[in-house]
């Protein structure tokens, strides 16, 4: 079976053949057993929805329904939602959902709009589009008889799904309470999955060439995106710098993605109180850890959060880290530890606990397992910086080339989990300066290696001096052993965002630069 780690698109190659979900082995893509499953009966069909922004056509959503044989109107049993991660379709083989039937769940998966067999142009799970479909999905299985009710109109229902299968979950969750006034899910499972897409996807407006074009082609077999949002993302990729509507004539991406994420919830202020088992890559550059840890942070409630697990593995959305230097694992020691096998069987034992009341002795509630780069798994309870480092002055490169400059942070043995910046007073002399700032772990500043594979851009539109910043660092799980030490490590450009480095050679220079870090 293909490793669960490797991303939907293991290179871009494959991202632009239109992959962009988890490869099998997750419960964002559920693995096909060699066996069928013909006791559980399937029906594929399909709802009206609302209509897109420019049409006045309702639109069809597409799903494969899979009734456990035992579920009856006098046996009702939970429903699990699943669908797709971008570019990719629903699944519609029993066999492919039966280690959750066998384990006596119904099973939903449903086509996004713009996808599969569903009509319109995806919108990116905007509320006003996406946020009718998954409600209408839920009234569905509401009136199912053989589907277990908290309350009439109120399915027992969990979820599942990774990258865009993760963002409905939250969609989905977060419309029931404004239209419901409280949550109709009662348990989800989103995987590898964004907070904010702006931020995913153009860090400080810098974007991540290859992900937008991706994400590009992977739309275009079904012709899923507004033709404005192929343009904007094309327009990204080849400007280096995100379209906002601010240049005449160009898109204005952040307007169209303003809504599309629990940023935006969390900002009307609610808050998801059910529990979540919450996926997360620490190797992911498309949306890096760092986003799940704000989705644990701010879009669960703190009562949520006690009944919640968070687990980062080396793995979701995967690029070669080649420039700077990075690190090729694929690895969900958190997982083993806390359920002895992969996500997915956490996954199960998660939904038995919360769907069915079960006992399994499940550990790890209320804290955040964290994978690191030589796959242990280090767990926390909170991954707020508490630890300061001076390092004085920093010098990096700007430019489309040159050498990664890597600053001894600590020596070993220290370990670091969860999220960093940096503080400094910087000066830069030509306009879009850009460096991009890691952290590093080897003997020497020569060996230097990603701690797992992602940077952030330190950005300057216009020359400044002594101009005071306070710097995002990606969030890392790291154990750096004696011998070796921690670096900062600052490079002229990355492949994640390549082409994206500044359009002169020059230097960014940080004075006064202290860096606060997660010490466990």
């Amino acid at each position: 079976m293909t490793s669960r780690f490797a991303l939907a698109s293991a290179g871009l190659a494959t991202a632009l053949a239109g992959t962009l979900a988890v490869l099998p082995g997750t419960a964002a893509s559920i693995p096909a057993s060699t066996a069928a499953a013909p006791a559980v009966t399937v029906t594929n069909a399909c709802l009206t929805s609302v209509p897109g922004p420019d049409s006045a056509a309702p639109v069809e959503i597409c799903y494969s329904l899979f009734k456990p044989a035992r579920a009856t109107r006098k046996h009702q049993v939970p429903m699990i939602l699943h669908s797709h991660g971008w570019g990719g379709s629903r699944t519609t083989d029993p066999a492919d959902v039966k280690r959750f039937t066998d384990a006596g769940y119904g099973v939903l998966s449903f086509d996004q709009r713009g996808f599969g067999e569903s009509g319109g142009k995806a919108q990116v799970m905007n509320p006003d589009y996406e946020g009718h479909d998954v409600r209408a999905l839920v009234r569905l299985v509401s009136r199912l008889p053989w589907v277990e009710k908290d309350r009439p109109g109120d399915p027992r229902l969990g979820a599942i799904g990774g990258s865009y299968g993760g963002g409905y979950q939250f969609l989905g969750a977060f419309e029931e309470i404004r239209v419901q006034g409280r949550q109709v899910f009662d348990a989800l499972a989103p995987e590898i999955t964004w907070h904010d897409l702006s931020q995913s996807l153009a860090p400080e407006g810098v974007v991540r060439t290859e992900w937008a074009l991706a994400l590009s082609a992977a739309a275009l077999p079904t012709d899923a995106l507004p033709p404005k949002i192929y343009k904007a993302l094309v327009e990204g990729a080849a400007t280096g710098t995100w379209p906002d509507g601010s240049v005449p004539g160009t898109e204005d991406l952040t307007e169209f993605f303003r809504k599309n994420g629990p940023r935006h919830h969390v900002r009307q202020g609610r808050r998801i109180t059910v529990p979540v088992l919450l996926g997360q890559g620490m190797t992911d550059t498309l949306f890096p850890a760092e986003q799940g840890l704000r989705n644990w942070r701010f879009a669960l409630g703190r009562k949520a959060r006690k009944r919640s697990i968070f687990v980062g593995y080396n793995g979701g959305h995967v690029l070669p880290s080649v420039y700077p230097q990075g690190i090729n694992v694929t690895s969900d020691p958190c997982s083993q530890k806390l359920a002895g096998g992969d996500f997915e069987a956490l996954t199960l034992r998660f939904f038995d606990e919360q769907l069915k009341g079960r006992k399994t002795k499940l550990k790890g509630y209320g804290r955040l397992h964290l994978a690191t780069r030589d796959s242990g798994c280090v767990s926390v309870r909170r991954i707020q910086p508490d630890t300061a480092v001076d390092l004085g002055t920093v010098v990096a490169q700007t430019g489309p080339a040159g050498p990664a400059v890597a600053t001894e942070v600590a020596r070993g043995p220290i370990t670091v989990a969860g999220s960093s910046y940096l503080t400094a007073d910087v000066t830069s002399v030509g306009p879009e300066a850009r460096a991009f700032l890691g952290l590093a772990v080897g003997t020497s500043p020569l060996d230097a290696t990603l701690v797992q594979n992602n940077v952030l851009p330190l950005r300057e539109a216009t020359p400044v001096t002594g101009a005071k910043r306070r710097v995002k660092l990606p969030s890392v799980a790291v154990e750096v052993p004696a011998g070796q030490s921690l670096f900062l490590i600052a490079s002229p450009t990355s492949e994640t965002f390549l082409t994206m480095g500044s359009r002169t050679p020059g230097l960014l220079t940080l004075d006064n630069t202290i860096l606060h870090l997660p010490v466990v």
